[in-house]
């Protein structure tokens, strides 16, 4: 929505126009304004972004910081989203708030990272949806990092009976115009990798720059929170799970956004990274014990998603994610207290 030409009432607040329809950066953080989130700042007023960051309860409670807007529990729930009522605190899926703000303002789009990633530059470049990129299709599953990389690394949540799969070569990949309305950036230094990884291979690891592939119908990869984005067609997607591991809970996410996109004739871009991480402190060996339901049950989980019976069209996104989360649940991959979240999801989203 554009309110260039509008007429304004006087009762409506000038300030809430002036951050209409730009695009948002969203962040989930119960840090401090820390060198992340200022550089974040800086790079948001510089390149005209809102940016909203969603606390938690173990936020400080004088957070401050020039450029950022800051929504504290309290602020959450007085937003009036029936979401934000019933969202888990203490979780990451508290982040479907910032989006519900974003979405609210008309943000032509959204770009979600982290609280230990930082921007380079190319991060706040223009993007577009679509792509002139070499694509792959029908491939199963697919190591995408080994396209930017010639290390042994792969994505958190990718099966580790894939890690060393044959993939097609890159340079025979056919190049195509593909719509992108997701779109996923590596992250240099301390990439998005799994706590296997992290306890057995060496970091820090740098990806090949100069380099984007498409990945279509039938080509499975994880994709994650932490470098994204998405664009309105596809902002029902942003939907984080809270009944399940929380280092899942983006992975899971991914599968179901990957699933609902080819039925739309959508691929996911995979692209350079564009930040750096400097990762906060975690404990690995929890990091395992959260990963090991992905570990366990993603290659079935998605053939459960592939094979749901889901129909194309934006008037079909909510049935087709009630499908997809509730074949979770049916499998118990997922609590059954998700459809009630995903409810007051979906009806906060047609109330926008």
């Amino acid at each position: 929505m554009c309110f260039a030409s509008a007429a304004v009432a006087p009762s409506v607040d000038l300030a809430f126009l002036l951050i209409m329809s730009i695009p948002a950066i969203v962040v989930t953080s119960i840090s401090p304004p820390n060198r992340v989130l200022r550089e974040i700042a800086r790079g948001a007023r510089e390149a005209g972004f809102s940016f909203l960051v969603m606390g938690d309860t173990k936020s400080p409670a004088d957070f401050e910081l020039d450029g950022c807007e800051f929504h504290s529990v309290a602020q959450q729930e007085e937003s009036g989203f029936t979401f934000a009522r019933l969202c888990p605190t203490k979780h990451y899926a508290r982040k479907n708030i910032g989006y519900l703000l974003a979405i609210q303002r008309g943000a032509p789009l959204i770009l979600e990272t982290d609280d230990d990633n930082i921007p380079r530059l190319e991060f706040w470049h223009d993007r577009q949806v679509t792509a002139q990129v070499p694509q792959v299709a029908s491939a199963g599953w697919l190591n995408v990092y080994r396209y930017f990389s010639d290390a042994i690394i792969w994505p958190r949540g990718l099966p580790l009976d894939a890690v060393h799969d044959a993939l097609p070569d890159f340079s025979s990949l056919p190049t195509a115009e593909v719509r992108c309305p997701i779109q996923q950036g590596l992250a240099d230094e301390n990439p998005d990798v799994d706590a296997i990884y992290r306890l057995i291979l060496p970091l820090p690891q740098n990806f090949q720059t100069g380099r984007r592939v498409a990945l279509g119908n039938g080509s499975w990869c994880p994709f994650n929170s932490q470098n994204t984005a998405w664009w309105p067609e596809a902002y029902p997607l942003l939907y984080l799970p809270a009944y399940c591991s929380f280092r899942m809970t983006d992975i899971w996410r991914s599968f179901v956004a990957q699933r609902i996109a080819w039925v739309n004739g959508w691929s996911i871009l995979f692209h350079e990274a564009n930040v750096w991480q400097e990762r906060n402190d975690h404990s690995l060996m929890r990091d395992f014990a959260d990963e090991v339901p992905g570990y366990l049950h993603n290659r079935a989980m998605c053939a459960k998603l592939d094979g749901l019976n889901l129909e194309s069209g934006a008037a079909n996104l909510p049935d087709n994610l009630r499908r997809c989360y509730g074949a979770l649940v049916e499998e118990e991959w997922v609590g059954a207290d998700e459809m009630l979240l995903l409810e007051a999801w979906l009806t906060d989203l047609a109330s926008l």
